[in-house]
């Protein structure tokens, strides 16, 4: 285990958020430069764990195609897990608590990332369809945690409906994903990472809602479905 990747973590987040604001203030910045700052941020950072990447089901994503990304939650290297195992231009739903961090804040606003105070309701949910509905237009596509947290004993926590309700209202496919391994790298309210170790990610076929459902039928059904796809660990074999 190493103290010393934590404040290394901070500095690559820190070298590419200062670009990020500097470039939006100026009015220079473009989505495919936030994409590619996110790649290699999130490259550098697994590397410095040495952390091994099993993924499989690559398959199931179509080129071109936005979806609705749904994983389980355990660590922060999920985050950084997704964008190397992804082969998809993607952004992040986060708490609004982290949009009050400075320069770091303001470059995941600028770079697209969506804000969501979960306590404001209606407002918060028009926020992310207005958000979602401008990622789809961009081509790229949308984490979001069914959980809205990390699970701090790695059993899924019961899921929230907005991500379903904004896949449903885009018409956008849910891609299910399950994690393994993150939270052994750095697990909820620890401050230690550990080094070396394999992360299994398992991309599930997308789900979309049936042409003879109603809204509601929908949501009940792929609620249960995902529930179901990523409550089975996914081990290497």
């Amino acid at each position: 285990m190493s103290l010393l990747l934590v404040p290394r973590a901070f500095f690559e987040t820190a070298r590419i958020s200062v670009p990020t604001v500097l470039e939006s203030f100026l009015g220079s910045l473009k989505q495919e430069t936030c994409s590619k700052r996110l790649s290699d941020w999130s490259r550098r950072i697994l590397l410095q764990a040495q952390i091994q990447l099993d993924v499989s089901g690559t398959e199931a994503i179509e080129s071109g195609q936005s979806y609705v990304i749904m994983s389980n939650h355990q660590s922060l290297y999920d985050i950084v897990v997704l964008f190397q195992a992804l082969p998809l231009d993607l952004r992040m739903v986060a708490k609004a608590e982290l949009f009050r961090v400075p320069i770091w804040g303001t470059a995941m606003d600028r770079a697209g990332f969506v804000k969501i105070d979960r306590s404001k309701g209606q407002e918060a949910r028009a926020i992310l369809a207005e958000k979602g509905r401008s990622l789809k237009e961009q081509g790229l596509s949308l984490w979001i945690a069914p959980e809205g947290t990390r699970s701090a004993t790695g059993e899924l926590l019961p899921f929230r409906s907005g991500g379903f309700e904004l896949a449903i209202a885009l018409g956008l496919p849910i891609l299910p994903i399950r994690i393994d391994g993150t939270r052994d790298i750095l697990n909820k309210g620890a401050f230690r990472i550990r080094q070396g170790v394999r992360v299994s990610v398992r991309i599930h076929p997308p789900l979309t809602q049936a042409p003879e459902e109603s809204p509601e039928q929908a949501k009940q059904r792929l609620k249960a479905e995902v529930f179901s796809l990523l409550s089975r660990p996914s081990l290497p074999s």
